[in-house]
């Protein structure tokens, strides 16, 4: 019997009414695993009003409390991350150590959000005018929404909901439909540590679920990752909407190698990057600028790395846990798919394909080998659009300027890498290139909890990044405050002129 998934509200699992249903796959065998309910007008409403009741009630809470509900939370969480990352991998199919990786870098956030009493507390100037104090506090928005994607159904939500509940809010998530389950570990583990009901729903759901948290009043921001063109529809809509919105969007990311690069780290590091959650990160690097006489030499190096990756089911099997597990779906396998059909009939060179891969034991699962592209012109499709997937592409470039000319003239802007031993040359690419965040020597340059993440241009709609004092600022509202108190033996009297400091 098909296990059917449901809602989180009002801090129990609810399941759903409205007969609308979408269904879950293992990627590994290509089974069917659940069934996941789809909610309706009803249902958003429930959740809307929950996570509104809850705002009221934590929201009035002492930071005193709240910080010992953070505390709590990141204790459980660190005790039974196993547990979760053995959920992520039978639903997004990635290796178990990626989805533990996955959980611990989410887990930065928590820490971080567990100090929030620091990042929130406003500023005082004692006299700014005779016997006049000006004064800031910090304030929660209310009710905040959080639709995330399927390559990281921890990792992300946890960019944004330990902010947002520390500072005072309440959340409402709207997970993937494609790997839903981590969503509601989560909320158990928000009521285990003693989060108050409400304030952390689980909405489950499709475009009308979507649809509901921007444009519904009670809703005052959106914070999103996923798809460029989605992310513009998010931004557009929401703020149409009057919310605050921080929709982070797809990428293309290049790694700029040198000629006094050391080439064997280089390939370490193109393929980690690479194929690493079999090419679903939006931080993974798609593009490798070799700089001219390197190619041949660094593609001979992946080749042979590419040779020795172990493909299968991420749980491992008899205790071994291989290096890259499938694909989300097997559309999106097809997907990936049509991007190398392109990029082989627009002229490139196929030098390692992954169209037919198959793996043994497991011939229905949304398996795509690792794939490594030569020759690719720029013009093609399959070199300017986002693939998403366990491809790999090499382009010859005759100089440093023109692989910064290049990175730079494409629609995305979320991360890039040099790799070098010229620290001149290093120093002079963070400095001209368009991009959110770099990586010096470092293939997947992803800010620690402390700093934001976010890129430029195509890849980021709003001012506000994810996590760090972005996402703390993002979650509150600053007010200023101007007090007088008299002395008893003074009295200020009538003066209808514009107020001045003295």
């Amino acid at each position: 019997m098909t296990n059917t998934i449901g809602h989180w509200i009002d801090g129990a699992h609810r399941a759903s009414r409205s007969g609308r249903t979408a269904p879950v796959y293992n990627p590994a065998t290509g089974a069917q695993s659940a069934e996941l309910s789809l909610a309706d007008e009803a249902e958003i409403e429930e959740a809307l009003a929950s996570a509104q009741r809850g705002f009221e009630v934590w929201s009035r809470l002492s930071m005193a409390k709240r910080q010992n509900v953070m505390f709590a939370f990141r204790e459980l969480l660190n005790a039974r991350k196993k547990e979760l990352a053995a959920i992520i991998t039978a639903e997004h199919g990635k290796v178990v150590s990626d989805a533990m990786g996955e959980i611990l870098r989410g887990q930065e956030v928590v820490e971080l959000a567990t100090g929030f009493p620091h990042l929130i507390k406003g500023a005082f100037s004692e006299n700014a005018s005779t016997g006049i104090d000006v004064y800031s506090i910090k304030q929660p928005l209310g009710v905040v929404g959080i639709i995330s994607p399927f390559n990281f159904p921890a990792m992300v939500p946890m960019w944004f909901f330990p902010v947002a509940i520390a500072a005072g809010n309440s959340v409402i998530l709207k997970p993937s439909e494609k790997d839903p389950s981590a969503a509601l570990w989560l909320a158990e583990l928000w009521k285990e540590a003693g989060l108050p009901d409400g304030v952390f729903t689980v909405l489950q759901g499709d475009k009308l679920a979507v649809d509901g948290l921007l444009t519904d009043p009670r809703v005052q921001s959106i914070s999103f990752v996923g798809s460029t063109p989605i992310a513009q529809y998010i931004y557009e809509t929401a703020s149409k909407h009057g919310k605050r919105v921080q929709a982070l969007g797809g990428a293309k990311n290049h790694m700029l190698v040198l000629p006094d690069a050391d080439l064997d780290l280089v390939a370490d590091q193109a393929v980690n990057a690479g194929y690493g959650a079999a090419g679903e990160r939006c931080m993974a690097v798609s593009v490798v600028l070799a700089v001219e006489p390197v190619a041949d030499e660094l593609i001979a190096k992946i080749s042979e790395r590419i040779a020795n990756l172990r493909i299968g089911n991420g749980a491992g099997v008899d205790g071994v846990e291989p290096d890259m597990g499938p694909l989300i779906t097997a559309q999106h396998r097809d997907k990936v798919a049509g991007y190398v059909d392109i990029a082989e009939a627009d002229g490139a060179k196929i030098v390692v394909d992954g169209r037919d891969f198959r793996v043994d034991g497991h011939e229905d699962g949304f398996f795509f080998g690792p794939t490594l592209i030569d020759d690719l012109p720029t013009t093609s499709r399959a070199y300017q659009e986002e693939i998403f997937g366990p491809v790999l592409q090499v382009i010859r470039v005759e100089s440093f300027q023109e692989g910064v000319d290049l990175i730079n003239s494409g629609q995305f802007g979320n991360g890039t890498a040099i790799f070098t031993n010229d620290g001149g040359a290093a120093r002079r690419f963070q400095h001209e290139i368009q991009v959110g965040m770099i990586g010096i020597n470092v293939p997947i340059p992803v800010p620690v909890a402390y700093h934001s993440f976010g890129g430029w241009k195509a890849s980021l709609f709003g001012d506000a990044k994810a996590y760090g004092v972005h996402g703390f600022d993002f979650f509150t509202r600053e007010k200023a405050i101007t007090s007088r108190w008299l002395d008893p033996a003074t009295h200020g009297g009538i003066n209808l002129g514009f107020p001045q400091n003295d």
